[in-house]
């Protein structure tokens, strides 16, 4: 199975018009009007072989087609029938059933959910509950392209930016969006809340500090101690400034003040 991935900057530049419509499906709900006749207007559900049935004409094939798609095809059968001279249909997305996107991973409530035009990556994120605790602002999405898995990696904090010049990501059905568990840092000591914790982007020694609930009565800014793995992957001691970026996996020691 080959996987793919792609940066952020390229999928955004991805034209909109790719997103814009989807094709119904089993179990959406629709509403089709028609202009001037209001005794035509009907809500109904996709039946689970495609089709719903609408007054005069009877059964419509559904599945596959867009709401545009199916606006015309009503039409041209109203028409063709001889029932309206000049038929204007309306067809409205009630329920986006069949188009769905699972949300896995470090998230508050992990499942699949409805999918519209509309739908942003963000917008997923928000109904599954939101990324918990220890969830990444890293995010992986898996989407098939050209029945080949592809998969895409999304900053957060990048997509949701209000400065970002860029259209935000779009959602298609079928996609798959993974929150991994972000990568941790590990703070001991004089410390009120010793423990394991989140690292996010650009955390400073000082900040990690901060999270831990600050020190204690007798911790010490002074000499502090990091452990930090190196290339071969051995443990080593190093001293840090209050200042400098705390890395992947490491281990803070908050020293006893001497009085």
């Amino acid at each position: 199975m080959r996987i793919k991935t792609k940066l952020l900057w390229v999928l955004l530049w991805l034209p909109l018009c790719a997103y814009a419509a989807y094709s119904l499906g089993p179990d959406d709900v629709i509403r089709i009007s028609v202009y001037g006749y209001d005794d035509l207007k009907t809500e109904t559900r996709v039946s689970a072989d495609g089709r719903i049935t609408f007054p005069l004409i009877g059964e419509v094939p559904v599945t596959g087609k867009s709401n545009m798609e199916l606006e015309e095809a009503i039409a041209v059968r109203l028409i063709e029938g001889g029932f309206i001279h000049d038929a204007q249909v309306s067809v409205t997305v009630l329920e986006h059933v069949s188009q769905q996107v699972s949300v896995l991973g470090y998230v508050n409530k992990p499942g699949r959910y409805p999918l519209d035009s509309n739908s942003s990556v963000v917008d997923l994120i928000a109904m599954a509950g939101g990324i918990s605790e220890l969830g990444s602002d890293q995010l992986l999405v898996t989407r098939l392209v050209d029945d080949k898995p592809e998969q895409m990696q999304l900053t957060l904090p990048t997509v949701i930016s209000p400065t970002q010049p860029l259209p935000s990501f779009k959602m298609q059905q079928g996609d798959t969006v993974y929150v991994p568990k972000a990568p941790m840092f590990y703070i001991y000591g004089e410390v009120k809340n010793p423990g394991e914790y989140p690292l996010r982007q650009d955390l400073s020694v000082v900040k990690a500090l901060s999270i831990s609930g600050g020190l204690t009565l007798r911790g010490t800014e002074n000499g502090i101690v990091v452990k930090r793995k190196d290339a071969s992957g051995h443990l080593q001691e190093i001293d840090v400034e209050l200042n400098d970026t705390v890395l992947q996996g490491d281990v803070i020691y908050i020293d006893e003040r001497w009085f």
